[in-house]
């Protein structure tokens, strides 16, 4: 009963979620929640973990956004290849920062 329960009310938050965007069609809002979620795991494989902290992703029509801050160009550019090799990427933005070195 519980499992129901909770499977319920976790179907339900992802319809609210995928609703609240209306400029695209549900079947490219789960496109682009698969796409955000691969490219996230892909960079902090890459990268490292805790870079992933300072990094937002996000994803829209198959356009991948990065922000936040990197600590070297070098990081930044690799950032935005690993993203734009995950498939279904149209584009990337590359919004990252390079944080200065202390």
């Amino acid at each position: 009963m519980y499992r129901f329960a909770w499977l319920f009310w976790s179907v339900l938050a992802l319809a609210a979620m995928v609703a609240c965007r209306t400029n695209e069609s549900p079947d490219a809002q789960v496109n682009d929640m698969k796409i955000t979620a691969q490219v996230k795991e892909k960079l902090a494989a890459d990268l490292g973990v805790s870079t992933m902290t300072n990094v937002s992703v996000n994803s829209t029509n198959g356009v991948v956004t990065l922000s936040g801050q990197v600590n070297t160009a070098e990081r930044k550019s690799r950032a935005a290849e690993v993203a734009g090799a995950v498939p279904k990427v149209v584009r990337v933005v590359n919004g990252l920062q390079v944080a200065s070195q202390p």
